[in-house]
């Protein structure tokens, strides 16, 4: 399974338009780090993102980040702000954020 974060947006969006995508393989992760980030993803898609209209406005230079997980055949890809956030996705971007900074 690949694991793919894309950001995009925030501060530095005019000078910063294109951050490349970081990618993850889950075959060269532990059987437990592996674990850990399927239950994280699992719990991210499965929760749902309310709509939080009043909050957007506010948020104008918020991160946005799409985590798209390929799993052979199948794709999905879930996208949240910092204005929009379920906790799921807050901790899935938590895990991978830490992940991408180790390597």
């Amino acid at each position: 399974m690949k694991v793919t974060l894309e950001t995009y947006g925030g501060l530095a969006a005019v000078t910063d338009r294109r951050r490349p995508p970081k990618v993850l393989d889950t075959d060269d992760l532990s059987e437990t780090a592996a674990a850990e980030l399927s239950d994280l993803l699992a719990a991210a898609v499965s929760t749902p993102l309310e709509e939080r209209v009043e909050q957007a406005g506010r948020a104008r230079d918020a991160m946005s980040y799409t985590i798209t997980v390929q799993d052979g055949d199948r794709l999905t890809a879930i996208e949240q702000s910092d204005a929009a956030m379920t906790p799921a996705f807050a901790s899935l971007l938590t895990w991978l954020k830490k992940h991408f900074a180790q390597q």
